[in-house]
Parts: C-alpha cells; sequence; structure tokens
C-alpha cells in the first residue's frame, strides 16, 4: 500500500484512506437507484430490463473511473454518472424517441453514442493536455471561490433537496422550503399531509447527525463524518420504528443479490446505434456533444479544484499535482458510462466528505469504487442507508469549504463579483460548470472595463465567449 499510494509522503494510514472512502461512498451511494430512476423514469421508459442495464452501468462505470482515478492520479476523488447530466441525457433519449419514433430502448442506444463521443473526445484532450491548460487559464481569484461556491452548493444540496418526502397531498416536500420555510407549524403540517411526521423525523436525524459529526470532529476522531451518518442512520431507523410504525428493514424481505447482467447486455452493454443518433441531424449532434462536453469539463475542473483546495493539495498557484491523470480518469469514466450504459461520469462532489474525513491518495478512491462494485451484490443493503443521514455530512463539509472565502480579496471587485456569482448560482442553477462560466464572464468583463484587458490570457476570453455562447445559443 505505501509503494502504491505514498500514504507516509501524504501523512495518512491505511485505516484513515479506507474510512474515508467508506464516507464517501455513503454520502453518494444514492446516485445507485436514482440514476437508473432518472435515465428511464422509473421504470416507465424501457421497462424494468432498461432500468437493470442501467442499475449496473451505474455500479460498474462509477467504479473503473474511481480506480482508474485511485491508481492513474492517486488522488481521492470518486466517480459517477454526473446529475444534472443524467437529467439532460433522459430529456436528449425522450426528444430522439419523439423525432424519430424510435422506441424508448433504442432511442437511448442513439444517445449512449453521443456520450461515447464526449468520453474519446475528452481522452483526446486530456492527452494532448489541453484541458490542463483550460485548468490553468482559470485565474487564481476565480478558482479561489470555486471551493466556498461549492460549499454553499452541497449545504443547499443537504438542506434543500436531499431529502424529499412523499405523502398523499404530493411532494416532494424539502426542508427547507416546506419545513423551515413554512409560516407555522400547523400550515406546514396540512400542506404536507401524513408525510410531515416523516419531516420532522428527517430533520431531527438530519440536525443531530451533523450535531454528533461536530462534536466528534472537535475531539479529532478520525472518521468522524462515517460515524455521524452511521449515528443518524440509527436514530432514524429507531424514529420510522418507534413513532411511524414502520420496519426499515422491510425492503431486505424478497430482496434479490443477484447482479441482472442478461439485461444489461440485452440493452446497454456495448449498444451504440448510430445510424439511428443521426436521425436527428448533424447539427443537432454536434451542439448535443458540445453542450454535454462543457457541462462536464467545467463540472469536472471545479470539483478537483475546489476539493484540492480545501484538502490542501494545491500549490502557491493553485494548481494540483497530477491534474492530467485525474483528468485521464474522469474521461476514461465517461468512456466506461457509455461503454456499459450510462450518460456522462463525472467527479463527484460529494468526495470532499470523504476528503474531509482524512482521504489524501488513491486508496481513498480505491476503496470507494470497490464498495461500488459491492453495490451490484449488495445494493439493498446500501439503500437503507436513509437521505436525512448522508445530508448531515453534506451540511457539515459544506460549511467547512465556505471557510476558503478568507482567502478572497473582497476588495478587489475583479475577484469579489465573480466570487459572489458563483457562491449564488452554483446551488440555484445545480451546475458548478455554469458558475465556473459565469465567474470567468464577469471576471473578463470587468477587466476589459477598467483597462486591464491585458492582464487576461486570450484562453480565458475564449473559454468566456465559449460560455457566452452555451447560455445564450446552446440548450
Amino acid at each position: 500500500m505505501e509503494k502504491l499510494f505514498r500514504l507516509k509522503q501524504n501523512g495518512t494510514t491505511v485505516r484513515t484512506e479506507i474510512i474515508a472512502g467508506l464516507t464517501t461512498f455513503m454520502t453518494m451511494a444514492y446516485i445507485i437507484a436514482l440514476n437508473p430512476n432518472l435515465l428511464t423514469g422509473f421504470g416507465a421508459n424501457g421497462g424494468p430490463t432498461l432500468w437493470n442495464g442501467v442499475f449496473l452501468a451505474t455500479c460498474i462505470a462509477s467504479a473503473i473511473g474511481t480506480i482508474v482515478m485511485a491508481f492513474l492520479a492517486n488522488k481521492p476523488f470518486a466517480m459517477a454518472p454526473g446529475m444534472g447530466l443524467n437529467s439532460f441525457f433522459a430529456v436528449v433519449v425522450a426528444n430522439i424517441a419523439s423525432i424519430t419514433s424510435l422506441s424508448y430502448i433504442e432511442s437511448f442506444q442513439a444517445g449512449l453514442c453521443i456520450i461515447l463521443i464526449e468520453g474519446v473526445l475528452f481522452l483526446i484532450l486530456s492527452l494532448f493536455n489541453v484541458r490542463q491548460k483550460i485548468v490553468e487559464a482559470i485565474p487564481l481569484g476565480v478558482r479561489l471561490g470555486i471551493a466556498p461556491a461549492i460549499g454553499l452548493m452541497l449545504l443547499n444540496i443537504g438542506l434543500g433537496s436531499n431529502a424529499g418526502i412523499y405523502s398523499e397531498a404530493g411532494g416532494p416536500f424539502y426542508v427547507m422550503r416546506d419545513f423551515f420555510g413554512a409560516l407555522t407549524p400547523s400550515l406546514a403540517k396540512t400542506n404536507m399531509g401524513s408525510g410531515y411526521g416523516s419531516m420532522v423525523l428527517t430533520v431531527v436525524t438530519m440536525f443531530v447527525g451533523l450535531f454528533i459529526i461536530v462534536a466528534l470532529a472537535h475531539k479529532k476522531v478520525k472518521g468522524s463524518v462515517l460515524y455521524g451518518i452511521l449515528g443518524a442512520s440509527v436514530i432514524y431507523w429507531a424514529g420510522e420504528a418507534i413513532f411511524m410504525g414502520v420496519n426499515p428493514f422491510e425492503s431486505l424481505k424478497g430482496a434479490s443479490f443477484l447482479p441482472p447482467f442478461k439485461d444489461m447486455a440485452d440493452t446497454t452493454l456495448f449498444k451504440f446505434n448510430f445510424s439511428h443518433l443521426f436521425q436527428i441531424g448533424w447539427f443537432t449532434v454536434i451542439t448535443l456533444v458540445l453542450t454535454f462536453c462543457i457541462i462536464d469539463m467545467f463540472d469536472t475542473i471545479g470539483t478537483l479544484v475546489g476539493t484540492a483546495s480545501r484538502a490542501g493539495m494545491v500549490d502557491e498557484k493553485g494548481n494540483m499535482p497530477k491534474m492530467k491523470e485525474a483528468l485521464l480518469s474522469d474521461a476514461v469514466g465517461t468512456v466506461a458510462g457509455a461503454v456499459t450504459g450510462t450518460s456522462t461520469v463525472t467527479t463527484f462532489v460529494e468526495s470532499a466528505s470523504g476528503v474531509e474525513a482524512g482521504g489524501r491518495t488513491g486508496l481513498t478512491a480505491l476503496t470507494t469504487g470497490v464498495m461500488f462494485l459491492a453495490c451490484m451484490f449488495i445494493a439493498p443493503l446500501a439503500a437503507l442507508i436513509p437521505a436525512p443521514a448522508t445530508s448531515a455530512a453534506l451540511i457539515y463539509v459544506g460549511v467547512l469549504m465556505l471557510g476558503g472565502l478568507k482567502n478572497i480579496a473582497f476588495d478587489d471587485i475583479s475577484q469579489m463579483l465573480p466570487v459572489s456569482l458563483m457562491l449564488i448560482s452554483m446551488p440555484i442553477s445545480g451546475s458548478i460548470g455554469h458558475g465556473i462560466g459565469l465567474g470567468l464572464i464577469s471576471f473578463s468583463a470587468i477587466k476589459i472595463l477598467t483597462g486591464k484587458a491585458k492582464e487576461v490570457s486570450w484562453l480565458t476570453y475564449a473559454i468566456s465567449v465559449l460560455f457566452l455562447v452555451k447560455f445564450f445559443l446552446v440548450a
């Protein structure tokens, strides 16, 4: 392990790395079921066969990308099909089906061609250091604001959208909008119907879990985030059993632990349908590829830069060592996703939870990758971890990442405005890439308007223009 991951050099241990890897996995395990749900309309499109295929593709592609990250870059970052990108992919597939009159599965296979082209393009750009040059073109002031903006995004996920409640009154109902956002408790209870009890349990679980993490971290307990998630899970399970009369382990009865490999082979594995793809037109295909590329590239860059900054893995210029290898790993993950049958695989912002748990090397990523592989067999067990428990971890990590604001020169408008825009746009849009885009555009505009245009590199201007095109001309 020492030779492979240089643990002593990075000031860590095998135990710390494994705990960090488990922490990362538990905060992002939701993607295992959510991704196939989003890509198949909760099984309504393509039926259970496609759902099973996408489920296995999610586990395998996430594991491949994350394990490549472990050995190639020796970084503690995990990968999985990106949120936002998977929803966009589902819309693209539905549009292909509408335009061509193909079945949803055939349209899905046509859509996978877009992901394959994107992944191969990223491999080429990464090998020739183009993606790394793009990273270096992001001004230091903008880079310093990425980590705090991601922190707010994590807070928004944890408090706003990670734990949705459904009831006969509708849904989803969320903690900040429908519980704390209600004018009175009685109004919240009326609006949520029978879901109000679950909401109260969610809020209690979330905050008790958060305080457990804070208390353990204060005592410098290794693995405080993981233990907080586990403690919060126990609280939630107990609450379900005692106050709601629900068996939290009911889902294990009759659950299948056998991976549906045949379904994946029939629907998604190496199922590329180029002939049907180009029925929607060359220009549309090129536009879609560029759209996926832009979003994925800057989501990945933002996650890597922001999380590495928080962990102290960057130099005085804000550059992360082995960035090229990390970007290559991301490209490999996307190609693996296309081959197995899922949307774009990208570096997950939840990796920050593992970094906060002490993860500093590829052993953290390897642990997470192995857990994804194991989930092909133990998915019912992974599904038992309640969303409010992982929300506690996301809130804690989000607060810590806000600490990066101390590095911002708020008396410099060329830093203050781009960072402020990123702070508000990332949590609202749910896209790290879009936040960086607004930051770069505003930075470039300020430099031009203040007579300092020559201080900005041509590549920074080019990227800013690319984002302008994306925002105003590309869907």
